[in-house]
């Protein structure tokens, strides 16, 4: 059902409609569009004020991993949980009725496959998957959360703590915890996704590049653009000189490169720009 805008949204919806229409289409998306799932971000409504952990910090230091799976251990529910919201499932439906050609995510949540995409890449990885930072192995998360039930068996999780938007909680963590090690060459795992301070693998980068050459237009949908891998690629399709539009709650780095330009929630905006 149409929503009710008012006269200024309602007439940039329609001009980014215009725009966008019959072109090739990319979508970036952030951490703002998976709010209304109950995800936090870091910046926008609903953030949670911490400092996230650097990849330095996971890498240097036992004591910080113990901290940061048992934190994890708590929060992954939420993310694990989390149900897609009318963005994501209109971005689904815009790629399966051949609105959009590629969606680049930020996220790490996996929304966008569940609501039905097939056709993302996840530039920052995804958390449901653990790799060994010795030898590479991976395990499902899910296998790891039942490790992680045996090592600590008096472990309480407490469903009320409050989540980050990486999926960890606010919790204090009690030294005796204890983590898995590899099962393969016992060394230290790490969620499968690119840690702040971390380079992105550059296969995907090459991905993303490749994409905003090949697009018609691009949409940054929940993102405040804040990360240079995100920003960087809207500057390369203004080089190009195609269509970019911005879904977001609350300013960009890249307003002043933007078409147009939507403070609207992106669960509300993205059904009507896409009439799905």
């Amino acid at each position: 059902m149409p929503h009710n805008f008012p006269s200024a949204l309602a007439f940039g919806l329609d001009h980014a409609r215009g725009l966008i229409s019959g072109k090739d289409t990319l979508l970036l998306t952030g951490a703002g569009i998976s709010t209304d799932s109950g995800i936090p971000d870091y910046r926008g409504a609903g953030r949670v004020q911490k400092h996230p952990l650097t990849f330095d910090q996971f890498m240097g230091s036992p004591a910080h991993q113990a901290r940061y799976w048992a934190r994890s251990y708590v929060g992954w529910n939420r993310i694990v949980s989390a149900e897609p919201n009318r963005g994501h499932i209109a971005l689904a439906k815009a790629e399966q009725a051949g609105k959009i050609f590629q969606i680049i995510t930020q996220n790490v949540d996996g929304l966008h496959q569940k609501a039905g995409a097939s056709k993302v890449l996840e530039l920052h990885g995804r958390l449901d998957t653990v790799v060994c930072t010795q030898c590479g192995d991976l395990v499902n998360r899910s296998e790891l959360d039942l490790r992680i039930a045996q090592l600590n068996p008096n472990f309480v999780q407490d469903p009320n703590a409050q989540a980050s938007p990486d999926g960890d909680a606010e919790i204090e963590v009690d030294e005796g915890f204890q983590v898995p090690s590899c099962g393969v060459c016992g060394g230290s795992y790490k969620p499968d996704v690119v840690f702040f301070g971390e380079q992105i693998p550059r296969h995907r980068v090459a991905q993303a590049e490749a994409a905003v050459e090949a697009a018609g237009a691009l949409v940054v949908a929940g993102s405040s653009l804040s990360v240079n891998s995100g920003l960087r690629l809207v500057k390369r399709a203004k080089e190009r000189f195609i269509p970019v539009v911005i879904v977001n709650l609350g300013e960009t780095k890249a307003d002043s490169l933007a078409d147009v330009r939507l403070n609207v929630s992106t669960s509300l905006a993205l059904p009507e720009l896409f009439n799905v």
